[in-house]
C-alpha cells in the first residue's frame, strides 16, 4: 500500500504541472480543471504520507492507550455494532501491515501502533478540509467540499476500525504480561 500511496502521489503531481503548463500554453479551460484535479488529488496524498511520517518521527508508534482520548465510549460501541465493523474491518487496506503483525510485535507494541494510526487519521480528518480553501482562488466550492468531505470519511473509517479493534489488542497484551 505505501509504494502504492507514493505512486499516485507523484502520479498526481507530474499532471498537476504538466496540466497546468498546457494551461498556460493553450489557455483552455479544461486543463485548468485537470490541473485543479490533480493537485487536489495530490495534496491529499501527500498530506497523508507527510501526517504519517512526522507522527512516525515524533512518537515512533509510542502511545499511551490508557489516556482518556482512546477510551471506546460505551455510544462508540453501539455505534461501531449498528454499523457493523465487525463485518468490515479485515477488508480495510493497510499501509504497512508489518506494525500490526503479531509475528513480529508483541500485543503491546501493536496497541501503541493503533493508537499513533488513530491519531494520524485524526489528523488527515482535520486537514482534509484545507483544500476547500483553494475555492477563494479557483472557485467550485462544492467540488473541493465534496471531495473534502469524501476523504474526511474515508479517514474516519480507519478511526473507528482503530478504536474498534484496540480494546480487543490492549485485553490480548494484558494477557501477554
Amino acid at each position: 500500500m505505501a509504494r502504492l500511496m507514493k505512486c499516485i502521489t507523484g502520479v498526481s503531481i507530474t499532471l498537476c504541472v504538466v496540466f497546468g503548463i498546457l494551461k498556460i500554453i493553450f489557455e483552455a479551460d479544461v486543463w485548468l480543471s485537470l490541473a485543479i484535479t490533480s493537485g487536489t488529488i495530490a495534496y491529499h496524498f501527500l498530506m497523508r504520507l507527510i501526517v504519517g511520517f512526522v507522527f512516525d518521527k515524533v512518537m515512533n508508534n509510542k502511545v499511551d492507550c490508557t489516556r482518556s482520548w482512546f477510551r471506546v465510549r460505551d455510544f462508540e460501541i453501539r455505534f461501531y455494532n449498528a454499523i457493523k465493523v465487525k463485518r468490515w474491518k479485515n477488508k480495510m487496506p493497510t499501509y504497512e501491515s508489518d506494525i500490526f503483525s503479531p509475528k513480529k510485535h508483541t500485543w503491546n507494541e501493536i496497541a501503541q501502533a493503533m493508537g499513533q494510526a488513530e491519531l494520524v487519521h485524526e489528523t488527515i480528518i482535520i486537514l482534509s478540509f484545507f483544500p476547500i480553501f483553494a475555492a477563494i482562488w479557483w472557485g467550485a466550492l462544492s467540488v473541493f467540499f465534496l471531495t473534502s468531505i469524501c476523504a474526511a470519511l474515508l479517514d474516519l473509517s480507519f478511526v473507528i476500525m482503530q478504536r474498534y479493534n484496540r480494546p480487543r489488542v490492549m485485553r490480548l497484551a494484558e494477557r501477554e504480561r
